[in-house]
């Protein structure tokens, strides 16, 4: 079972973004890919981020998870100030507090499935290797694939690369998890899998932020945030 939040970690605001921007070097002023966002996302909950192409969403969450830096505005995540760090601090602020889900996996094919998510534990040097094994094994069994633990990646189908990719990212127990377009490579019965796999996370507590195109998500989310040309139009 997932482990359970308190009600008072429930309350906090995990994201807080105001007027972030991020603007691409370009001819005049470049290219606005974010528009002065604000935002704020609470504990446990689980917000879908959609749009169309190039409406700012893949920018929007790199923001978040200190993939990329704003050009303008502030950046709060988990009480840190993400705007603010250096690039070595950031990669190990990132490395302990936001945990990511890919489109594609981006499982290293070289390593088996537990290998793949005791790598963040090793990087962050959170845990021993046998303590990292256990936990990794755990995470596992969270999201219904222990058995496929020793099994290099290519051994898996579409569904459980995605769910291997899902315990890599709760493996340093972040209180953010970011998914862009986590079921866009899965056929309809398993993204749905996927998704209620993720709003398990977000009943646990953790905040969950996915950007997608289906937009038939509100038996799910608890939010839907619409993008426009880099602006939030609708926050429902």
């Amino acid at each position: 079972m997932l482990n359970m939040m308190s009600r008072n970690e429930q309350s906090v605001q995990v994201i807080e973004l105001r007027g972030a921007t991020r603007v691409f070097p370009g001819p005049g002023r470049g290219f606005v890919a974010l528009d002065r966002v604000d935002l704020r996302v609470a504990a446990g909950e689980l917000v879908a981020i959609v749009g169309a192409s190039g409406s700012g969403k893949s920018t929007l969450l790199n923001l978040i998870a200190g993939i990329d830096r704003p050009t303008g505005g502030e950046v709060r995540v988990a009480g840190t100030a993400v705007h603010t760090l250096d690039e070595s601090r950031l990669a190990a602020w990132r490395g302990r507090h936001v945990g990511v889900v890919f489109q594609f996996f981006q499982l290293l094919p070289t390593l088996t499935v537990i290998e793949n998510v005791m790598l963040p534990m090793d990087f962050c040097g959170t845990r021993p290797p046998a303590q990292a094994r256990r936990h990794a094994l755990g995470l596992l069994d969270q999201v219904g694939i222990a058995d496929q633990a020793d099994k290099l990646p290519s051994a898996l189908s579409g569904g459980q690369q995605q769910r291997a990719a899902i315990a890599r990212a709760l493996a340093n127990d972040p209180p953010l998890i970011v998914a862009d377009e986590p079921t866009g490579n899965l056929d309809s019965a398993t993204a749905s899998r996927v998704v209620e796999l993720l709003a398990g996370l977000a009943r646990a507590g953790r905040t969950v932020l996915m950007v997608t195109h289906e937009r038939d998500l509100a038996r799910v989310v608890d939010r839907t945030v619409t993008l426009v040309d880099g602006k939030v139009v609708s926050d429902a």
